[in-house]
């Protein structure tokens, strides 16, 4: 339960305490995610918190939040009165009957009600009398540049339809809507879990300069090392149930990290060799013992409790050995493909060679997966042929995994693709070994499929891919669910494999630690060969905008100087119409998508297509009429 408090404290002697633990302790059974634990954020602090997967970190945040309890008599989480907390936790909730906006403004809060007032006016334009009454309260008020950054957030997060059903939204959609309720009630305290999943890049780089805020505080945990990296000032490792605080950002962390445990290291060889010395002592002795023997005794049995309590920690190997390749890898010519309206790629040429390592970029939507369909043949191009090298041997990890048996366990899904792994220099490895190396102990192995948390599954659905002995690995998401040990991992294998890799990826760390070179979506088809990683061609795009928004300012000074006369502003029949059309608009680009949607199914008929090409090329037609409109109400305003 969160007891609220206010310290009184010196401004000049001590920070503002946000939120404090003392000795928070929480169990599953047998199983103990963290004991004892204490842990304190100041004002303007912006915490870390990294672990292995099924260390506690979602737990240890609910605990946090008052979702679930603490453990023991003396254990206390406390929460300073005036913090205004904003909460993102991996599966919101919300009233399934809400709409979008009134998801977005579920808060008793007279702003709030208003914009909700004049959304639902809106959508019955026939009763002028209710819109000219909301639209009144929206002026006393001064509702309406909140209203615009709802609308602006919303527009970011690429969620377009206000009025539909937050049941009918997917897990991404709703983690987005979480985003954007959170951000709107204006938090300086936020607590968030994996705030980066679900996003595309340009959402994450948005998110990260808005936590960058200096007068945020924030408690996070996150997988992203650039967010790690950038945002937080003090990082808070949970291993083997206690934790460990770091000053400053990720680099520190791993400098502070590696001096711990070679420190670690040396004392527990003291303790070994010193424990070694009384073993051979203790062994020596007759069964009649003195008081002093006694103690020796006592002080053997602690010392072995010390000793073999010490965990070494376990790193995922990964040394399978690659299908050798051929002179020719994977070849391009000319492929063009359109669904519908919207063009994947036209004319592309272009010929793999052996070793590369390339990552795509490009807004959700623009057709990444399905070039990569292309590429393994799972979707032949409109024109043009993929050419594959006899040699080439694809191991294909998909966002959705494989569907496993729930029923089967872990060692006998593995067993049903091979008992046997080959390694280099001739080794091979047995599944229940190759799992030990993805870090599945024996006693995982025989847990059922059913039982993985997503982090596991994962990994044993890379592991299933790599026992295939593939040498084109396309990895789509392949950074979801994946901590920060087996990332690093993960990235150092993919560094040395012996074959080609093509990433697509939200992770930036990942990115521009693995790939050399970017195909960049453009959109209508085109996509652009970048050599470099993605912070440099995000260096190179910003400063391309920088200069696009000097143009654009330097237009509108000109255009302000010379223009005559002052156009006059919208009435209010016009503003109805502007708002009308907005309306129209979203519905219409949402029935495009939907129909753009269908081309993707595999039975589709001729007859189909022609049918659905049609009814896209009506779409819009309606839509460019329609925005036409709007940008003359638009000039007028």
């Amino acid at each position: 339960m969160l007891e609220p408090f206010l310290l009184s404290l010196h401004p000049k002697k001590a920070a503002v305490n946000y939120l404090t633990l003392e000795n928070v302790t929480k169990t599953y059974g047998e199983k103990v995610l963290f004991q004892n634990i204490n842990l304190q954020v100041n004002k303007n602090q912006k915490v870390g918190l990294v672990a292995k997967n099924g260390s506690g970190k979602s737990t240890l945040l609910r605990v946090v939040a008052g979702l679930e309890g603490s453990e023991g008599e003396s254990a206390r989480v406390l929460m300073h009165r005036d913090a205004r907390i904003g909460f993102l936790f991996q599966d919101p909730e919300f009233n399934p009957h809400h709409t979008i906006i009134e998801a977005a403004l579920d808060a008793d809060n007279p702003t709030f009600n208003a914009i909700k007032a004049y959304e639902e006016a809106l959508l019955q334009s026939d009763n002028e009398t209710l819109l000219q009454a909301a639209m009144t309260q929206m002026d006393d008020l001064k509702a309406w540049d909140l209203d615009a950054k709802l609308k602006e957030l919303l527009t970011r997060f690429r969620i377009s339809n206000y009025a539909q059903p937050v049941r009918t939204l997917s897990g991404g959609q709703k983690k987005r809507l979480a985003l954007v309720r959170m951000i709107l009630a204006d938090p300086d305290f936020l607590i968030l879990d994996e705030p980066t999943n679900h996003l595309d890049l340009d959402m994450i780089e948005w998110l990260e300069e808005y936590l960058r805020q200096p007068n945020l505080t924030i408690l996070m945990v996150t997988h992203d090392r650039y967010f790690l990296e950038r945002v937080c000032d003090q990082i808070v490792e949970l291993d083997q149930g206690q934790v460990y605080k770091y000053s400053g950002n990720y680099s520190d962390f791993l400098e502070k990290k590696a001096a711990r445990a070679e420190n670690e290291s040396i004392e527990l060889d003291k303790d070994r060799k010193l424990l070694k010395k009384e073993l051979d002592w203790v062994r020596r002795q007759p069964k009649a013992r003195s008081t002093k023997a006694k103690s020796r005794v006592d002080s053997y049995s602690e010392l072995n409790e010390k000793v073999s309590g010490a965990t070494v920690e376990k790193e995922m190997k990964i040394d399978i050995k690659g299908q050798r390749m051929g002179k020719k890898v994977l070849e391009l010519h000319n492929v063009g493909k359109t669904f519908g309206g919207l063009k994947i790629v036209e004319g592309m040429n272009y010929k793999f060679r052996p070793f590369e390592r390339v990552g795509i970029v490009g807004p959700n939507g623009v057709g990444k997966t399905t070039f990569l369909k292309i590429l393994t043949g799972e979707i032949r191009p409109d024109t043009g042929k993929v050419v594959q090298g006899d040699n080439t041997l694809f191991g294909y990890y998909t966002q959705d995994g494989i569907q496993l048996k729930e029923d089967k366990r872990v060692i006998d899904a593995v067993q049903d693709i091979a008992e046997y792994i080959p390694l280099e220099k001739g080794l091979k490895l047995s599944a229940a070994q190759l799992l030990e190396r993805f870090l599945f102990s024996r006693k995982q192995q025989l847990v059922y499929v059913s039982q993985l948390s997503g982090g596991e599954r994962r990994r044993l659905f890379l592991l299933m891919i790599l026992m295939r002995n593939p040498n084109f690995l396309i990895l789509d998401e392949p950074t979801n669910d994946l901590d920060i040990l087996t990332l690093n991992i993960l990235e150092d294998f993919l560094l040395e494999f012996p074959g080609c890799v093509i990433i697509v990826t939200h992770d930036r760390y990942f990115m521009d630690k693995v790939v050399e070179h970017l195909f960049v979506f453009e959109g209508d088809g085109q996509i652009r060969d970048f050599n470099g990683d993605y912070s440099e061609y995000r260096e190179i795009q910003r400063e391309r905008e920088r200069e696009q928004r000097r143009q654009d300012k330097a237009e509108q000074q000109k255009a302000k100087e010379d223009q005559k006369e002052t156009k006059p502003g919208l009435s209010f029949d016009q503003r109805k119409e502007m708002n009308r059309l907005e309306k129209e608009i979203q519905k219409l680009e949402e029935k495009k998508t939907q129909v753009a949607d269908q081309f993707n199914r595999t039975d589709l008929k001729p007859e189909d297509i022609k049918r659905l090409s049609v009814e896209i090329n009506q779409l819009s037609g309606q839509i460019e009429e329609k925005e036409g409109r709007w940008m003359e109400l638009a000039e007028l305003a």
